[in-house]
């Protein structure tokens, strides 16, 4: 009986100090635009402040041969973030929060896009990512709320083109 209160103790130990798990948000949307022109709005990373509606502007700085960005959001507040990689090929873009005032850490995110036919694109916008200073549901909300706006932002980027 000693033996099973023991396993037990050290489960419970073991579960404690396991570090959190991280969260995942993945939103997905299609875009009326071939696959190429949505990659000309997404791949310059800081052509983020041409369609994305939460963002006032944005700066590009490069830190120990990393693309940095600087986004100034409307009504307030700065959000830098590093650039990870990014393939033409793949139509794949990673970045990650370096700081801001989302209520997340270590937060690592990847845009993808895909073609659907020749004049349609899906747009998927995943991350991994710790919630801060919030619950995990409002975390999840927050950071699902700017995929969802950007997509917007896209969309109406991309028909004004036309």
């Amino acid at each position: 009986m000693k033996a099973i209160s023991g396993v037990a103790a050290m489960g419970a130990v073991l579960l404690a100090a396991a570090p959190a798990l991280a969260l995942e948000v993945r939103e997905q949307a299609t875009i009326k635009a071939p696959v190429e022109q949505v990659w000309k709005q997404i791949a310059p990373f800081c052509a983020i402040a041409d369609w994305h509606p939460a963002v006032e502007g944005c700066t590009l700085r490069n830190s120990a041969g990393m693309q940095e960005r600087d986004i100034a959001l409307k009504g307030g507040g700065d959000i830098q973030e590093r650039l990870m990689s990014v393939s033409a090929a793949k139509h794949r873009l990673r970045y990650t929060l370096l700081s801001g005032p989302l209520p997340v850490k270590n937060y690592d995110s990847t845009i993808r896009l895909s073609a659907v036919d020749a004049h349609t694109t899906r747009i998927t916008w995943s991350s991994r990512f710790e919630a801060s200073g919030a619950s995990d549901t409002e975390a999840r909300k927050a950071i699902a709320g700017i995929y969802t706006s950007g997509f917007d932002g896209l969309r109406k980027r991309l028909d004004t083109a036309r």
